[in-house]
């Protein structure tokens, strides 16, 4: 579905200019003591959440491997005879083989949306708030020993962070997502598509963006459904851009391509833009929901540690 009027005024209606590109001084602060502390606190929650039922989600059943039994089934032609329970088929008569539990590595990609739209926003940039929200996530996913690769974009893959393990691989993070290079348009589809191409390995892909593209979000999220990833979707938003406070002759800038539009701002034109807002915000809700795909939409203003609290709590990033 595309969009282009309707996502080129979200950028333009932002206040404040892009971020330079380049700039690792503009985000020096993100990653501060406080911040780590925080990140430790929502590693204790998240264990608590983890060592419940969710757990038993990642457990799968494999003939010979892993320590703990689960289980039998039927010896079928080809299978390992050393895995066959032989005191089974001397009271039974059945070749029946040994299934034991092993727990998967689970693959976790942060795609991080670094597009020039992104760099608006108040008390911190869309920008700023993504990466702490991903970091977050990404110290409790290698703190559970997943596989945990960060990977921003906006009119391509902009770099990556090859996956990793280990939480005091956090500091790593921490230097990349400071010096990572910013800035361009937004293009989900081809970015997706250049994703699953140079990934083989399935797993949980969390999409952080404000989904401001003017080709609209649904062929990138097909891409990551189709090729059997799971699109865990975070919607990254300004109160500002929800409800903008203008008024007047204005010339408004999209703050990605350079287009310009001179309008003038009345009040019925601004509830009829905060309607469109909401309405292309509660579309990629629903599509989110009809596919099942995780969402959680919030704006700037809700501090990181909440939401990703509200994500643990929901299920939907614990497996």
């Amino acid at each position: 579905m595309v969009r282009p009027a309707l996502s080129g005024a979200f950028k333009a209606v932002g206040i404040g200019a892009p971020a330079k590109k380049n700039r690792a001084e503009d985000r020096s602060e993100l990653f501060d003591e406080k911040f780590l502390k925080t990140l430790e606190h929502l590693h204790m929650v998240s264990r608590k959440v983890f060592a419940g039922n969710l757990r038993a989600e990642r457990r799968t059943r494999k003939v010979g491997s892993g320590i703990e039994f689960a289980d039998h089934r039927t010896y079928s032609r080809g299978d390992d005879f050393r895995y066959i329970d032989w005191n089974l088929y001397g009271r039974l008569d059945k070749l029946l083989l040994r299934l034991f539990e092993e727990e998967e590595d689970l693959s976790i990609y942060i795609l991080v949306d670094v597009s020039d739209s992104m760099s608006i926003g108040s008390p911190l940039p869309k920008l700023h708030y993504a990466m702490q929200v991903g970091a977050a996530l990404t110290y409790v996913g290698l703190a559970n020993l997943d596989r945990v690769a960060i990977i921003p974009f906006a009119g391509k893959l902009v770099d990556r962070m090859p996956p990793a393990r280990g939480k005091n691989r956090i500091f790593r993070v921490f230097e990349f997502l400071r010096n990572c290079d910013i800035g361009g348009k937004t293009e989900l589809a081809e970015c997706m598509k250049t994703f699953v191409t140079q990934n083989k390995r399935r797993g949980l892909a969390v999409l952080i963006s404000d989904f401001y593209d003017p080709d609209g979000f649904e062929q990138g999220l097909n891409t990551l459904r189709y090729n059997k990833f799971e699109p865990f979707v975070l919607q990254v938003y300004d109160k500002r851009e929800a409800e903008p406070n203008l008024h007047g002759d204005l010339s408004l800038v999209d703050c990605e391509t350079g287009d310009t539009k001179d309008v003038t701002i009345s009040k019925s034109l601004l509830e009829a833009y905060t309607r469109e807002h909401e309405k292309y915000c509660k579309e990629l809700e629903a599509y989110c929901t009809k596919y099942a795909m995780p969402f959680f939409r919030t704006h700037t203003s809700i501090p990181f540690d909440e939401l990703v609290l509200k994500i643990f709590r929901s299920g939907g990033f614990l497996r």
